[in-house]
């Protein structure tokens, strides 16, 4: 058996702010790269941009709705419109306009969400977003993509600025550990497998992927063998990685730092059902939103850190098919 990869999880940039830099330099290459901001544009970093390229980007003021209607419009006029803000607000405001002016007609707009699930922490719940990956998937023909890191964001913003069509970013406020360098290649729909395993997989995204890293650690101190995928694209899924790790490890465990209603996991489920049925569960948010607190704090209490993943594996072993 090959030599288990080991990852030193360092402290990175948030990927919001990844995302900000990623921007610039998308935008240094390509004119036609613009972008659209609601009064956000400190906290989102698309400031960045705003600084360097004046003239290519519009300010809306707090009116989302407005803002991915108008980047519906230069997208029709051939530009490549980055519209940024919280994703609480990026998608729930402006989710009418995302159907009809952005999905509908297939529109080249990039969506990018800051500041989403409840690692935001003391702003609350009014300014969580725990149900836009739900919300942007039920969307005709939109990607939908939570990058896990630094190298990641900015690979996939890449990606989405390449893609001819609409996307849906999700990107986070705290720090984000570093998994990746920069060598390695995104793809979008292709999940990446981090570590090999042949007892359990554990197929995470955002957040999540360094948490699910740590609890394959721990695990492999016990003598599990746990495959890790950072599912970084949540539409269109990885068939095949999903299929496959259901077929070779029969025991499946989702991560995500989102609803466990509708979210990537339940997106998983289904291709398991049709595809290879396994024993399963899933990490994540149980139907409720969250309080102010710190980050480490909400992501401990509502069970999305690395002990509450273990726990996970070791209740889907229980049920596995030997």
């Amino acid at each position: 058996m090959p030599a288990r990869t080991k990852y030193e999880l360092k402290p990175g940039p948030a990927t919001r702010e990844a995302f900000g830099h990623a921007l610039v330099q998308i935008g240094r290459e390509n004119p036609a790269v613009v972008v659209c901001d609601a009064d956000l544009s400190k906290s989102t970093m698309t400031a960045f941009f705003a600084k360097e390229f004046p003239d290519r980007f519009f300010s809306y003021g707090i009116a989302e709705a407005n803002m991915v209607a108008q980047a519906a419009g230069m997208a029709y006029a051939g530009k490549v419109p980055f519209a940024s803000s919280f994703s609480a607000f990026a998608v729930n405001k402006g989710f009418e306009q995302l159907r009809v002016c952005v999905a509908y007609p297939r529109a080249n707009v990039k969506v990018v969400g800051t500041h989403s699930g409840i690692s935001i922490g003391e702003d609350g719940p009014s300014q969580m977003s725990v149900e836009e990956t739900s919300l942007a998937c039920s969307l005709p023909g939109f990607v939908v993509m939570a990058p896990a890191d630094e190298a990641s964001t900015k690979a996939l913003v890449r990606a989405a600025a390449a893609y001819r069509g609409p996307v849906f970013i999700r990107t986070g406020r705290p720090k984000a550990p570093l998994i990746y360098n920069g060598g390695r290649r995104f793809e979008i729909g292709k999940a990446i497998e981090l570590v090999e395993g042949s007892d359990v997989t554990i197929i995470a995204n955002g957040l999540m992927v360094a948490e699910a890293i740590r609890a394959s650690d721990a695990l492999d101190q016990e003598g599990v063998s746990v495959r890790v995928l950072d599912m970084h694209t949540v539409k269109p899924l990885d068939r095949e990685a999903v299929r496959r790790a259901a077929a070779e490890t029969g025991a499946i465990v989702t991560a995500e730092e989102h609803m466990v209603d509708g979210g990537m996991g339940v997106r998983v489920a289904q291709l398991v059902a049709e595809t290879q049925p396994c024993a399963m569960e899933f990490i994540g948010i149980r139907d409720t939103y969250a309080e102010s607190g710190k980050p480490e704090e909400l992501l401990d209490k509502y069970g999305l850190i690395a002990r509450d993943v273990v726990a996970a594996v070791r209740r889907v072993l229980g049920r596995k098919r030997h």
